[in-house]
């Protein structure tokens, strides 16, 4: 598990930093790639990445603003151009649905693959044999998500060496432990799986918010995440800008991070006032409150371990 950044700037492009959109590779897991957000340049930015359009399977909006959606119709198209033909679903709010078709119908834009479009609520927008993603309305003006990404747990690994000093050897009946409560051997032994499976492997949690003001209610939905990934546009003595915008500060995503007693906080969607030098002052101002806080920067790469 892998996260990609691809945008981590704020309303307008710049220099250093595209708007916003974040790529999380699944391809160990599920051979998938889901994007969340799709600023203008998006596809561009992929270029610079090992990530194939086609192995986009997913793609969660967070919220309606250009920032965030204006790549939408862009890499849509060209997704059909290099190979995708598999179908591809897009979750967001009210809209998006018209932002797309609309767009793709005016530009007489032809895809190779069916969309599948989910409207956002609050809950549980996703659910399948691996992943589950919930979703958390914001504040920010407009209606605007946070999604909380959560890896379902796997069965522990089988205990081979306490198998083997009861005489059990491998072969087939080590898959039949693995799938069946209760296992007969051919010669009489009864065998319990939880005997002789490991505990499960503990799923991973990401929280990405999208844009928002601090508020605390959101303390419960990106509790004891892996990593948790905020929005901080402005610096700390700017707290009623953001306020005033809908946005937060760097501190603010720190004190929610230490209040949800998370593991990681990335800090993205940093206003173009800020400059690369100012990267470590922002930084430092999160750390102060919540010391595990990187600040993300376009193209960075952070793979999500499994927690031992």
């Amino acid at each position: 598990m892998e996260l990609i950044f691809l945008g981590t700037g704020a309303g307008v492009p710049s220099k250093e930093r595209n708007v916003s959109s974040i790529a999380l590779s699944l391809l160990q897991e599920i051979n998938n790639v889901w994007l969340f957000d799709c600023g203008e340049a998006t596809q561009h930015q992929i270029l610079h990445t090992s990530i194939k359009p086609r192995k986009v399977n997913k793609i969660f909006i967070t919220h309606l603003h250009g920032d965030h959606i204006f790549g939408l119709p862009g890499f849509l198209s060209s997704r059909s151009f290099q190979g995708g033909d598999e179908e591809l679903t897009i979750y967001g709010p009210s809209g998006i649905k018209e932002f797309v078709e609309t767009s793709l119908r005016v530009s007489s834009s032809h895809l190779t693959y069916p969309i599948t479009f989910v409207e956002t609520t609050e809950g549980k927008v996703m659910d399948d044999d691996h992943f589950q993603v919930h979703a958390k309305k914001l504040d920010h003006g407009i209606a605007s998500f946070g999604y909380r990404i959560v890896e379902k747990n796997k069965p522990g690994e089988l205990l081979v060496d306490k198998l083997q000093k009861i005489g059990i050897i491998p072969g087939p009946i080590y898959r039949q432990i693995k799938e069946n409560s209760v296992v007969t051997t051919d010669d009489g032994k009864i065998l319990h799986q939880e005997d002789y499976i490991g505990p499960d492997k503990q799923g991973r949690v990401i929280s990405i918010l999208g844009d928002t003001r601090y508020k605390e209610e959101h303390i419960e939905f990106v509790s004891n995440s892996n990593v948790l990934i905020h929005e901080a546009t402005f610096d700390q003595d700017k707290s009623a800008l953001a306020y005033d915008y809908f946005h937060s500060t760097t501190t603010q995503a720190a004190f929610l991070a230490k209040q949800g007693n998370v593991d990681h906080l990335i800090l993205t969607h940093i206003s173009s006032r800020y400059q690369k030098e100012d990267n470590k002052l922002l930084t430092n101002e999160a750390q102060q409150i919540f010391s595990n806080t990187t600040m993300a920067t376009d193209l960075k790469r952070i793979i999500i371990e499994h927690q031992t």
